[in-house]
C-alpha cells in the first residue's frame, strides 16, 4: 500500500529517541567548556548542585526533543512540484525544494539509527553548499517509498527525451540484475589502507618530534639533542635506539589508525546498477547510500600509486555539480580498492565507453625551474639571513636542509615529468602527481566555461595557461604551447554551445 505523501508525514515515533540524542551531541558541542571544568574539579564542586543541573539538563533536552518531533512535518506538493519541509521549535522554519532540482536522494544510517531501527533520508541539489534537507528517522520502507517518488521527475525526463524505438527495445531487455555488480572486497580495502596516506603519516612524525623536543626541553630546561654534556647522563645509543622505536611504534599506529578508519568508512562496499544509475552503499557503523547519475558526474579522478599499481588497485573520486570549489571534496564520491577491470566497468556505465588519452600536451620546463624556485629558493633565500641565528640553537641544520633540497627537488620533478594533458574527440584527461599518480577525466559536454591566461612576457615564448570550468569543480593547466591550446579552445567552445547535456 503506497503511502499519501501529499499529507503531512512526521517521522517514525521513535523519531523522538534520534531527535533526543542529536540535541544531545549539540548541548555536548555547546557546553564543553563547562564539562571538562565539571570533571577536573569534580571533588570541589557541590554533588548536589550537579546532580539536579544534570537532571534539568536532560528534562530540558527532553522537552526540546519531543518539540522537534512533533513541528516536523513533510509532505510533496505536486501541483507547485515541491518537496516541502517545516521544522523548528521557536523559530518555524519551512523549506520548499523544487522537484526538478533535486541532484541526490541519499538514504543513509548512523550508530544510533541502526540501534533504534531508522534510517536517515537526504536531499541535495545542485547549487548549494549543504544539504537542502534531512529526515532523521524514517522507516527503511517509506524511505525507498519517498525517495522513488522524489526522483520520479528525473525518470520523466529522460522518459520525455526517449524515442519510439528505444523504448521498443528497453521492453524487449530484462530487468537489470538487483545483485551487486561490484563488490569491493575485505582485502582490497586492507591495501588500500596500507598504501595510502603517505604524506598525513610524514606530517604526523613531524608534529610527534617537534611536540617530544618541546616536551623534554620544558621538563629538562635544556635541549637535550644538542647538549654537549649528554654522554655523562644518557647513552647517545640508547637514545638512538629509542627514536628508532618510537619511529616505528608510531608508524605502526598511523597504520592502523588509517587502516582502521578505511574499513570502518568503506566496509561492505557495494556498487548496484539501477534504472541506469549506480547505487553505492558502504559503512560498517554508519551505512551510507548514494546514487550516482551518469549524466550528472563532472570530473571523475583514478588514482594509483606505484605500490597500489604492483598491487592491481586503484581508488576511484566521482564529483557531481557542487556549489563552488570549497565543497568539491566534501561533495566528492570515493569508490576505493577499484581493480583495473572494475574501474573500467565504472567508467564503461559513467561515460559509455572507456576513456582514453588521446593527443598529449606537455608543460614548458620553464613550469619546472618556478615552481623549483618557489619551493626551495625563496626557503633558502630566507634561511640564509636566518642562518646564523639558526645554527645556535641547531648546529646541524645544514644537513637538514640538504634533506629538504633533494627531496623537494625530487618531488617537483616527478611533478613536472607526469603533468601531462591529454585531448581525444570525446575527453579531455589532466594527469598530474609526483607519488600518487591521478588522471582528472571531464567529457567535452560537462564543460561550462574556459579561461585562457598568458602574461606579457610569455608572449614571445608562445606559452600560455588553461582552466576549465565545470560544475563540479576546475581542472587547471599551466605554461603548455598557447598555440596548441588555443586551437583546441576554439573547437571546445562549439562543443559547448552545440552540446544539450543535462547534468543538472
Amino acid at each position: 500500500m503506497s503511502t499519501d505523501f501529499s499529507q503531512p508525514q512526521r517521522q517514525s515515533v521513535v523519531g523522538i529517541l534520534v531527535m533526543f540524542f542529536y540535541t544531545l551531541q549539540q548541548y555536548a558541542r555547546a557546553l564543553w567548556p563547562i564539562i571538562v571544568i565539571w570533571l577536573f574539579k569534580f571533588d570541589e564542586v557541590n554533588k548536589v548542585y550537579l546532580l539536579l543541573g544534570t537532571i534539568i539538563t536532560f528534562i530540558s533536552i527532553a522537552v526540546v526533543s519531543y518539540l522537534k518531533y512533533l513541528n516536523f512535518t513533510f509532505f510533496l506538493d505536486t501541483e507547485n512540484g515541491e518537496f516541502i519541509i517545516t521544522e523548528g521549535v521557536f523559530n518555524k522554519t519551512k523549506t520548499a525544494i523544487q522537484l526538478h532540482k533535486i541532484q541526490q536522494v541519499n538514504i543513509n544510517q548512523s550508530f544510533i539509527q541502526r540501534l533504534i531501527g531508522v534510517y536517515e533520508l537526504d536531499v541535495d541539489t545542485a547549487g548549494t553548499n549543504k544539504k537542502e534537507g534531512a529526515i532523521k528517522a524514517i522507516s527503511h520502507e517509506l524511505a525507498l517509498e519517498l525517495k522513488s517518488r522524489l526522483l520520479e521527475n528525473e525518470v520523466k525526463k529522460v522518459d520525455s527525451e526517449t524515442t519510439e524505438l528505444e523504448l521498443e527495445t528497453s521492453k524487449e531487455q530484462p530487468l537489470e540484475a538487483e545483485h551487486p555488480l561490484i563488490k569491493i572486497s575485505f582485502l582490497s580495502l586492507l591495501k588500500v589502507g596500507i598504501t595510502s596516506n603517505y604524506g598525513r603519516s610524514i606530517s604526523l612524525l613531524l608534529v610527534f618530534f617537534i611536540t617530544v623536543s618541546d616536551y623534554i626541553q620544558k621538563i629538562t630546561g635544556r635541549d637535550v639533542w644538542q647538549d654537549k654534556n649528554i654522554d655523562n647522563y644518557i647513552d647517545k645509543n640508547f637514545i638512538i635506539q629509542t627514536v628508532l622505536i618510537l619511529i616505528l611504534l608510531l608508524l605502526a599506529t598511523v597504520l592502523i589508525i588509517n587502516l582502521v578508519r578505511i574499513i570502518f568508512r568503506y566496509f561492505d562496499y557495494k556498487i548496484t546498477r539501477q534504472k541506469g544509475s549506480l547505487l553505492l552503499s558502504f559503512g560498517l557503523l554508519n551505512t551510507k547510500s548514494t546514487i550516482i547519475k551518469p549524466e550528472k558526474v563532472q570530473i571523475t579522478t583514478v588514482t594509483r600509486n606505484y605500490f597500489q599499481k604492483k598491487m592491481n588497485i586503484l581508488e576511484l573520486k566521482i564529483r557531481q555539480a557542487t556549489s563552488g570549489e570549497r565543497e568539491e571534496r566534501k561533495s566528492a564520491i570515493e569508490i576505493p580498492g577499484c581493480s583495473e577491470s572494475e574501474s573500467n566497468a565504472i567508467l564503461k556505465l559513467l561515460f559509455e565507453k572507456i576513456p582514453t588519452k588521446g593527443v598529449v600536451l606537455k608543460p614548458n620546463f620553464r613550469k619546472l625551474g618556478f615552481a623549483l624556485f618557489l619551493s626551495i629558493g625563496l626557503p633558502l633565500i630566507g634561511f640564509y639571513f636566518l642562518r646564523d641565528y639558526v645554527i645556535l640553537q641547531a648546529p646541524s641544520i645544514d644537513y637538514l636542509v640538504l634533506v629538504y633540497v633533494v627531496l623537494v627537488g625530487l618531488i617537483q620533478f616527478f611533478r613536472f615529468k607526469n603533468n601531462r594533458l591529454f585531448i581525444n574527440d570525446h575527453f579531455i584527461i589532466k594527469q598530474s602527481g609526483a607519488w600518487d599518480i591521478s588522471d582528472e577525466i571531464i567529457e567535452l559536454s560537462k564543460i561550462q566555461a574556459i579561461t585562457t591566461s598568458q602574461l606579457f612576457w610569455h608572449k614571445n615564448l608562445n606559452i600560455g595557461s588553461l582552466t576549465l570550468h565545470t560544475a563540479g569543480g576546475t581542472i587547471a593547466f599551466q605554461l603548455g604551447n598557447f598555440a596548441t591550446i588555443k586551437k583546441y579552445v576554439n573547437l571546445w567552445l562549439y562543443e559547448i554551445e552545440t552540446s544539450n547535456s543535462n547534468w543538472m
